[in-house]
């Protein structure tokens, strides 16, 4: 018999700790590896979040965590496609109104247009969709298939998601040294660096409403940030416009957390967060 779940302590600290240092361990030499090395550093180090997140899972002798993890991967029927939509929706429109906002910044509506390839190489991974389209999976297998969930254990949701945007946020820090990433690509300017890092905040807590309104479902979070990711990439915003779109983000961002505050702010879950449903009556 696995331990209750009250006998199960998340350990977010080493979670992280881990993670980073897994990730870093690859991404780090991939700085002055060549192309072809490099690009294998990066594929281990992508998988590094998800790689911890499964062993810390499989290693806690809790059969109701490892239960939980198998159900948040696979269980189509949690996830509320309407609520997805939803999210796909709110994003195309932040878009919308970034690039109409940055015209009086002397902007173009030309954005308004798909670019004909991606801003980075995919670094010999693979085509550079299929380097977005693995990096939404295995990313959302690592940061919700125990991150979120080891930090909200322990406080409610809306301070869940500063912490782990923050630290979602830095984790990418080696990226912006590697040759043909898109945030090396972001070196030609200081503003357009701290923007990148800046905008993964109110992100997070993005993601995180998205992952709570389908019941903490890891493939409803697959499909919204394979869909952010793609329209980042393939909408012709400018730098400059991507600078305005950080400010509308963390104004939905405000509406969002203002329309779902029993779910950001509730503490119900705190200390027995799986044996917590959420979804749309947690809103």
């Amino acid at each position: 018999m696995g331990r209750k779940q009250d006998e199960y302590r998340y350990r977010p600290v080493l979670f992280f700790v881990c993670a980073y240092f897994f990730t870093w361990v690859f991404w780090i030499p991939a700085i002055y590896a060549t192309k072809d090395i490099a690009a294998v550093l990066m594929l281990l180090g992508l998988i590094a979040p998800a790689a911890v997140s499964t062993v810390f899972v499989l290693a806690s002798g809790c059969d109701r965590l490892k239960q939980d993890l198998k159900s948040k991967i696979t269980g189509i029927y949690k996830v509320k496609w309407l609520n997805v939509l939803a999210a796909v929706l709110v994003f195309a429109l932040i878009i919308v109104c970034s690039i109409l906002l940055s015209l009086l910044f002397g902007q173009s509506l030309s954005q308004f247009s798909f670019t004909e390839d991606f801003s980075f190489t995919g670094v010999g991974i693979g085509t550079a969709f299929v380097t977005i389209t693995l990096a939404s999976v295995i990313e959302e297998v690592g940061w919700k298939g125990y991150c979120e969930d080891s930090v909200g254990q322990y406080m409610n949701w809306f301070m869940e998601s500063l912490i782990f945007g923050v630290l979602w946020s830095l984790w990418h820090l080696p990226l912006i040294f590697i040759e043909g990433t898109y945030q090396a690509g972001l070196m030609t300017s200081p503003l357009y660096v701290i923007n990148f890092f800046i905008s993964g905040i109110p992100m997070g807590y993005i993601i995180t409403w998205v992952y709570l309104v389908s019941d903490r479902s890891i493939l409803a979070c697959m499909i919204f940030h394979l869909f952010v990711n793609f329209m980042q990439e393939k909408i012709a915003m400018t730098p400059e416009t991507k600078c305005v779109e950080t400010i509308v983000v963390l104004a939905a961002t405000v509406i969002i957390v203002l329309c779902n505050r029993k779910m950001f702010f509730e503490t119900d879950h705190v200390g027995r967060l799986l044996e917590t449903r959420f979804g749309e009556d947690e809103q």
